[in-house]
C-alpha cells in the first residue's frame, strides 16, 4: 500500500469505476487497494460526477476493476493477477493518454 501515499489519483477523464470481490478470497488485497486510492476523498475530489462503486460478492468470483472513461473506452483489471502499484500505474497511465488527447483536441 506504499503507493498510495506517493501517487495522486486523479479521476478526470474516469466517468465509473466499478470494483467487484469477494473479501473471503485470498487474492482481493490489490483490488481492496485499489478501491482505497480511487475511493479516498482527495481522489472523489478530483472529478465529483465519477461513480465509485464497489460490489462486495461472496461467490468465490475473481476481484475485477472495470473502468469506463468520458469517452466510452474501457478498462478492465484483474485483480487477482495485478499487485495494487501495478493497477494503479496501468490506470494513471489511460488517465494521462486520455489528458493529453484531450489538451490536444482543445488545441484545434
Amino acid at each position: 500500500m506504499a503507493a498510495s501515499g506517493k501517487a495522486t489519483v486523479v479521476l478526470k477523464a474516469v466517468k465509473k469505476i466499478a470494483i467487484q470481490f469477494c473479501p473471503f478470497e485470498s487474492n482481493v488485497r490489490s483490488t481492496r487497494e485499489f478501491l482505497t486510492m480511487v475511493g479516498s476523498e482527495k481522489a472523489r475530489a478530483t472529478n465529483m460526477n465519477c461513480e465509485v462503486i464497489s460490489m462486495v460478492k461472496h461467490d468465490k468470483s475473481e476481484p475485477l476493476v472495470d473502468i469506463t472513461y468520458l469517452d466510452g473506452d474501457r478498462l478492465l483489471l484483474k485483480g487477482a493477477k495485478l499487485t495494487g502499484g501495478e493497477m494503479l500505474n496501468a490506470f494513471q497511465s489511460v488517465c494521462a493518454a486520455k489528458d493529453l488527447q484531450a489538451k490536444v483536441a482543445a488545441k484545434k
